[in-house]
């Protein structure tokens, strides 16, 4: 009988941590979460009835995504604010199930860059967020706004660029072509360059072009010169930079003034100690 009693107790005290956590959460993060994971696990069932088995892994390794936040908050005792953590979940979303899973990038223009740039907003935040980690448990460093911002605008650039790297290595390796294609009208080259100088030979107007392979086979595409990959390299690089540049802007507004209830706050990661410390350990410098 005590047993039981104990039992029932723990269980009790279970459930009502559960329910006072689950108040200190938005209900909006909350809903979102959910909904979340459980379209992925019905869209990883459905790959693995449908024979799709790198999809369903793929579905399982998002679910993994998804508890990214929640390990951040324990291990380094990291606050999300409610609409960045929203944005991190539907980006993981949109990006693997959406994107790769159900052939977003393909179908929708646009999807892959709306992405990249997102990408470097959150990438910027994270880095934004280790520099305020350092600068609020170090004694001897008090860095400026004006460092910070730099400094996460410059890791959410090496993300991308690792990114970048990622997508060579797997076209090269595997032939997975995650670098995209593109049409492009117009080339600039000195292999073609009659003469044999260093000065580029520009060929404009291009509406389509034959491949010849070794084998006799040829390839007949239209619609200009195939480039395989630089442009999109290029372009995702130059998305991100602009996302980051975009948070690294709103990140120095807000460690200027520390307003907590300005636009900026929604999206800057706070580093806490302790429930009863104060946001705000030390000041930075001003630049």
């Amino acid at each position: 009988m005590k047993l039981f009693q104990e039992l029932k107790k723990r269980i009790g005290n279970y459930y009502k941590n559960q329910s006072r956590n689950l108040k200190k959460k938005e209900r909006i993060t909350a809903v979102v979460y959910v909904t979340l994971r459980v379209l992925t696990i019905f869209c990883a069932i459905a790959m693995f009835f449908m024979g799709n088995y790198n999809n369903a892994v793929l579905s399982i390794f998002t679910l993994f995504l998804f508890t990214i936040p929640d390990i951040a908050k324990k291990q380094l005792g990291i606050r999300f604010p409610t609409v960045l953590e929203t944005s991190v979940y539907c980006f993981i979303f949109a990006a693997e199930v959406l994107g790769e899973i159900n052939d977003f990038y393909i179908m929708i223009p646009g999807w892959d860059t709306v992405l990249h740039t997102i990408n470097g907003f959150l990438c910027a935040a994270i880095g934004f967020c280790l520099v305020d980690l350092l600068n609020r448990n170090s004694k001897h460093v008090n860095l400026s706004p004006l460092f910070v911002a730099i400094t996460a605008c410059c890791f959410s650039m090496t993300v991308g660029v690792c990114w970048e790297f990622i997508e060579y290595t797997g076209d090269s390796l595997f032939a997975v072509d995650m670098q995209k294609d593109y049409m492009v009208h117009e080339i600039k080259s000195i292999l073609i360059n009659p003469d044999g100088k260093n000065e580029p030979v520009i060929i404009q107007g291009i509406e389509g072009m034959t491949l010849h392979l070794d084998d006799g086979t040829e390839y007949e595409i239209e619609g200009g010169y195939l480039d395989i990959g630089i442009n999109d390299t290029m372009k995702d690089l130059w998305v991100n930079f602009v996302g980051a540049l975009v948070f690294s802007t709103v990140g120095y507004v807000y460690i200027k003034h520390r307003d907590k209830n300005s636009f900026a706050a929604n999206f800057i990661p706070i580093v806490e100690r302790s429930e009863d410390e104060d946001d705000i350990i030390k000041e930075p410098q001003e630049t």
